[in-house]
C-alpha cells in the first residue's frame, strides 16, 4: 500500500457495466520527499477506483495489483488500483 495524492477525475463516455457506485480518480503516488516537503512528484499517474469520495488534493491510501480487486470478491471488477482510505492527517516523525 502506498500514499497517493488525488489530482483529478476520469470521465468515461461509456463504461464497463461493473463501474457503478463509484468513480475513477487520477492519483500520483507520493515519495518520502513529497510528503516531507513541497516537492512536485515525478511519479507516473495512476487511475484508481474510489468508493469513498476523495476530492482533488486529498491524500489516499492506495492499494494496487491483485489486492486492489479483493474488496469486490466474489464479484470481479477490472481495477488495478483501489482507494482504501482517505487520509485526514499524516504525522511524520523525524528521528
Amino acid at each position: 500500500m502506498r500514499i497517493a495524492k488525488v489530482i483529478g477525475n476520469v470521465t468515461l463516455s461509456r463504461s464497463h457495466p461493473s463501474y457503478q457506485g463509484a468513480s475513477l480518480k487520477v492519483v500520483v503516488p507520493q515519495s518520502w520527499s513529497n510528503l516531507t516537503s513541497s516537492d512536485i512528484s515525478e511519479s507516473d499517474t495512476i487511475v484508481a477506483w474510489d468508493e469513498l469520495g476523495a476530492g482533488r488534493g486529498d491524500l489516499i491510501a492506495l492499494s494496487e495489483g491483485a489486492e486492489a480487486a479483493q474488496p469486490f470478491r466474489p464479484d470481479s471488477k477490472p481495477v488495478d488500483a483501489y482507494n482504501a482510505a482517505i487520509l485526514d492527517h499524516i504525522h511524520i516523525k523525524h528521528d
